[in-house]
């Protein structure tokens, strides 16, 4: 992709939500922020005394010390610095989103990635990869009050995040979607709850996704099944991870050429291109 980000002064990678290794790269490194915050160093103004210390950090991180582990915490630290910067300019450039977004945390999240979508033209960047996550899924217990109210959060938040882009006049360039490989057995447990499993669904939304219909097996709803892992209703997946990825690389612009080698097994199932894309 960064044949699409030549001329780009930000990151093609951005996290709402910590430092996950989705998001590292051989080659590229995400930009992370915390919803609602202001990127960059705190605790400074114009004031000569509060720009002096900031000039002062910044020497501080060219500083040879010697030490490799130290040059390259320091170099990620200035690195860092210096997108922030960046970002904070093009974020006040921007026209306030009139899209309103639920005040959960996926909410927040979502806002803050069509904030930084709506400044893509001061940031140069053509493809942008954005990471946020939402947890409270391990439900062992009383799991269908929670999973009603995660799932609406799930519904409003991403809901709210397709208006944005329609508002920024992206929402054929814009799709989100879910990735884990988490799931929940069929069989309850004693506590209104269930265990750990696979084969789940994945949503996607956006302009360019073919919407309305379910794409892969849905799997047979029975205990010890033809589906069923083992008797507690671990759904055995029909649809692979790497063709669902697959998929979506190619729409983000991976040529077909290069999916062998970031997906090492596509190989090993029939198609790679699903059609959830348009």
């Amino acid at each position: 992709m960064q044949t699409f980000n030549a001329s780009a002064q930000f990151p093609p990678i951005l996290s709402i939500s910590g430092n996950p290794i989705f998001c590292t790269g051989i080659t590229s490194r995400p930009f992370t922020i915390n919803p609602g915050q202001p990127p960059g160093l705190q605790g400074f103004d114009q004031t000569a005394a509060s720009l002096a210390r900031y000039t002062a950090t910044q020497q501080l991180l060219t500083f040879d010390s010697g030490l490799s582990m130290v040059q390259a915490a320091n170099s990620v630290t200035g690195q860092a610095v210096k997108f922030a910067q960046v970002l904070s300019t093009a974020l006040q450039n921007i026209t306030p989103l009139q899209t309103k977004f639920p005040s959960n945390y996926l909410g927040q999240q979502l806002q803050q990635v069509a904030q930084v979508i709506a400044a893509r033209s001061a940031l140069g960047v053509q493809r942008q990869i954005f990471f946020v996550s939402y947890g409270g899924f391990d439900t062992h217990a009383d799991q269908l009050p929670q999973q009603v109210q995660l799932l609406t959060d799930v519904s409003q938040s991403m809901s709210a995040f397709f208006q944005a882009a329609q508002e920024l006049g992206v929402a054929n360039q814009v799709t989100a979607f879910t990735l884990s490989e988490f799931s929940r057995t069929l069989e309850p447990g004693s506590n209104g709850g269930s265990d750990h499993a696979w084969g789940s669904h994945q949503l996607i939304l956006g302009g360019a996704v073919q919407g309305n219909q379910i794409y892969g097996t849905f799997p047979t709803l029975a205990l010890g099944g033809p589906d069923d892992a083992d008797q507690n209703g671990r759904w055995i997946p029909t649809t692979a991870l790497d063709q669902y990825a697959a998929t979506l690389a190619t729409w983000f612009g991976v040529p077909a050429v290069n999916l062998p080698s970031i997906f090492p097994n596509l190989t090993n199932f029939p198609s790679s291109n699903l059609g959830f894309m348009g």
